[in-house]
């Protein structure tokens, strides 16, 4: 197993997090990867309740180091179109999986974050803000990554595939997978048990390979441009994407959650080797320029409606 370039613990974690919210698709032998297809069909459709309670949460709660009464998140929701029962659901499973602590003042009960669910909204700060949706610097290298695993053993084979998916991997050949630059797998790997059958190796394609063709042949990029395309497509007038109506904190909600389900899906592959009309450019311009438009306004609404208290570890019950 090849040494990893620094600990990344916590962003497979949040991969792994995330993934359960995807719908998982087996690979068949010999097949391109499509293990996020099914994204661009729940995106267009509906947004799921923890899904949007994450964005609030990295946007409201994060970095503050407060906990925020259920009400509060219950009239955060109903804006989003979001009832009271799956709300109040969502915090419970929550609770249950690690993602929320618990804190009662008085008759009310608030809700915080747990280094867990930090981890997770470190992530989708990062890929939102820093690592953006188009890939200008990379710099030649491919992460391979080969595995051998027992015929027997599928639903680890199943486990390992939907995890180098989700990390931008694809397959090059059956049982041979790749991703572009330095892509961290060491963590992901020793989390699954499989480091006595995998083998990671970095380097650059000879001279000569198509390397466009390879993309195509590994990756389905048609989908994920149909999936910018169609994010664009759909706040073109921002009012009225996804039903979020004209309330500025439910569509700043909304806006940053379907645009975080929709980079995540993205490998983030060279764009110089994607086609000339390659829309995740296009498509970030528009997310920026709608969450210009309310960010600064959900922000001042939410001040105002927000109930939100000190976090006290002494008080607060995971």
């Amino acid at each position: 197993m090849a040494s990893r370039d620094c600990d990344i613990r916590h962003l497979v974690n949040c991969r792994q997090e995330y993934a359960q919210h995807l719908s998982r698709v087996v690979i068949a032998p010999g097949t391109v990867a499509r293990m996020v297809d099914d994204t661009a069909r729940a995106t267009e459709s509906a947004l799921r309740p923890q899904s949007l309670m994450l964005t609030f949460l990295g946007d409201y709660v994060l970095g503050r180091d407060v906990c925020v009464y259920s009400g509060s998140v219950i009239d955060v929701f109903a804006r989003t179109g979001v009832g009271e029962h799956a709300a109040r659901s969502t915090l419970t499973r929550m609770v249950n999986r690690g993602l929320l602590s618990r804190q009662r003042q008085g008759r009310r009960m608030y809700f915080g974050l747990t280094p867990r669910s930090t981890q997770i909204l470190r992530d989708g700060e990062a890929r939102i803000w820093k690592v953006g949706a188009v890939n200008r610097e990379w710099d030649g290298t491919w992460t391979l990554l080969g595995f051998s695993l027992p015929e027997a053993w599928q639903r680890q084979r199943h486990d390992l595939r939907s995890q180098l998916a989700w990390a931008g991997f694809g397959p090059l050949f059956n049982g041979l997978w790749i991703a572009p630059g330095h892509a961290p797998v060491a963590d992901l790997v020793a989390s699954l048990g499989l480091e006595a059958h995998v083998k990671v190796f970095r380097g650059g394609v000879e001279p000569g390979t198509d390397i466009g063709q390879m993309i195509r042949d590994t990756w389905d990029i048609e989908a994920q441009a149909a999936r910018y395309r169609g994010f664009v497509e759909r706040w073109r007038e921002p009012g009225l994407a996804a039903g979020c109506g004209e309330d500025p904190l439910g569509r700043q909600l909304v806006l940053f959650t379907e645009w975080l389900q929709v980079v995540r899906t993205d490998p983030r592959l060279p764009l110089e080797h994607l086609p000339a009309d390659w829309p995740a450019a296009e498509a970030e311009v528009a997310f920026h320029a709608v969450s210009a438009q309310v960010t600064g306004v959900a922000r001042a609404l939410a001040a105002r409606i927000l109930n939100v208290v000190p976090y006290d570890q002494r008080a607060a019950v995971l």
